[in-house]
């Protein structure tokens, strides 16, 4: 199976070099852009920083400048298709499913005509979407975030202490007051850290991925 864009963009002239890789023995190939110069500097740019940040919190990594132009095998289609899941992010979901990859690398042609509907918000909810289907970090930041909050606010007030039973200065009300809200509101943070984790745990147990993809069985006797 072969998905292509039909902006012509993509040109069919790579189709067969994907064969041959797929003939050779690969069950995924991809093509990959060689660079990004029919797209806008905005775009070029956006893009790098997704994949960068994507590869750096999610698992597993995705292959950079590649779109949906590429060869799959029957069996990666039919692993596909056995997921239960209903949202998804195919550039993921490719990745996740594996088998033997090979890269054929193409220049992509200018748009032939018209101009792409996909515009810089469907841009940002794919990448939260694709960020979110692969990584609970984002609700984990927050446990990283109070821990942090909650630290420097007991650090300082540790140093009002000192300040007043070294040199004998009053403690300011304000500054006080600002830390032990600081401080409080860092656990709060901590704790919805702490719940942010339970529902990630939960979030990637009901998309229902299998532990393993079984490409052939072989019995004792065989």
């Amino acid at each position: 199976m072969i998905p292509i864009d039909v902006d012509l963009q993509d040109p069919i002239e790579v189709i067969p070099h994907l064969i041959n890789k797929w003939q050779a023995g690969a069950e995924m190939v991809l093509a990959k852009r060689i660079d990004r110069s029919t797209d806008g500097h905005l775009k070029r740019k956006s893009a790098e920083w997704f994949y960068r940040l994507h590869n750096k919190i999610s698992t597993p990594k995705i292959e950079e400048n590649v779109g949906d132009f590429r060869l799959m095998s029957r069996e990666i289609v039919e692993n596909i298709k056995l997921l239960p899941e209903r949202n998804l992010f195919m550039k993921g979901i490719l990745s996740w499913v594996g088998g033997q990859t090979d890269v054929v690398e193409y220049a992509r042609a200018e748009r032939v005509a018209g101009s792409s509907k996909f515009n810089g918000w469907k841009l940002w909810n794919l990448a939260l979407e694709g960020i979110t289907s692969f990584s609970t970090f984002p609700l984990r930041i927050w446990t990283y975030i109070g821990v942090s909050v909650s630290a420097l606010s007991l650090i300082y007030a540790m140093w009002m202490i000192i300040d007043k039973l070294m040199w004998g200065n009053p403690v300011p009300g304000y500054p006080s007051l600002m830390t032990a809200i600081l401080f409080l509101g860092g656990i709060q943070l901590i704790g919805i850290g702490i719940m942010g984790e339970y529902i990630g745990r939960v979030y990637t147990e009901v998309k229902q991925r299998p532990r393993y993809i079984v490409k052939n069985k072989k019995t004792m006797m065989e």
